[in-house]
């Protein structure tokens, strides 16, 4: 049974990419429903940090169908990149966060606590640098989502696996076509 849940979600999940892309509102409905899903489906499997994180994407759904609905009027932002010092001042805090947390989960019935918690905070993290139009996000993406794809074949959620590795071609490309925007402000 919790493999229809996981096709559902990963259906859910592709379309928003595909609505988000299009500039259609109704991405933010997908992805409503595909996050709801997965905070289920991470817990069934004792991922509970990526569960929490999906409460979090849930509260940016929520967020995004607001300000697409209200139609804001905002200038268009450039994308910027960050200080070396800023990108270690960031890391550490991922790293502190995940220890912290992961601690916390391996005194449970975790699986995996630490890496767990990393996907987790490093997601919540790099989610904001997409807000600000960080260059560097598509890079902080590649690797929490290595990371979420060896988590995911340890769950034996091997669509998910599958989705993860979609976002990977999306990041690196997304990289690049941001990279290139960037030079083209310049």
């Amino acid at each position: 049974m919790m493999i229809f849940f996981e096709i559902l979600a990963v259906i859910f999940a592709l379309s928003y990419l595909y609505l988000a892309m299009e500039q259609n509102i109704a991405c933010w409905y997908a992805a409503f429903f595909s996050t709801s899903i997965y905070i289920f489906l991470y817990w069934d499997v004792s991922l509970y940090m990526e569960s929490l994180l999906n409460f979090y994407y849930l509260g940016m759904a929520v967020y995004g169908w607001r300000q697409w609905r209200n139609g804001s009027k905002e200038k268009h932002k450039s994308i910027t990149i960050w200080s070396v010092n800023k990108h270690i001042l960031i890391i550490s805090l991922i790293i502190l966060l995940s220890f912290s947390s992961g601690y916390f989960l391996s005194h449970s019935d975790a699986v995996r606590p630490y890496l767990d918690s990393f996907t987790t905070w490093a997601s919540v993290i790099t989610t904001y640098m997409v807000t600000q139009k960080i260059l560097s996000n598509w890079l902080y993406w590649i690797v929490i989502n290595s990371v979420g794809i060896f988590l995911n074949l340890d769950r034996e959620l091997y669509l998910t696996v599958l989705l993860l590795l979609s976002y990977q071609v999306i990041s690196i490309l997304g990289y690049f076509e941001w990279r290139k925007s960037y030079y083209e402000q310049l």
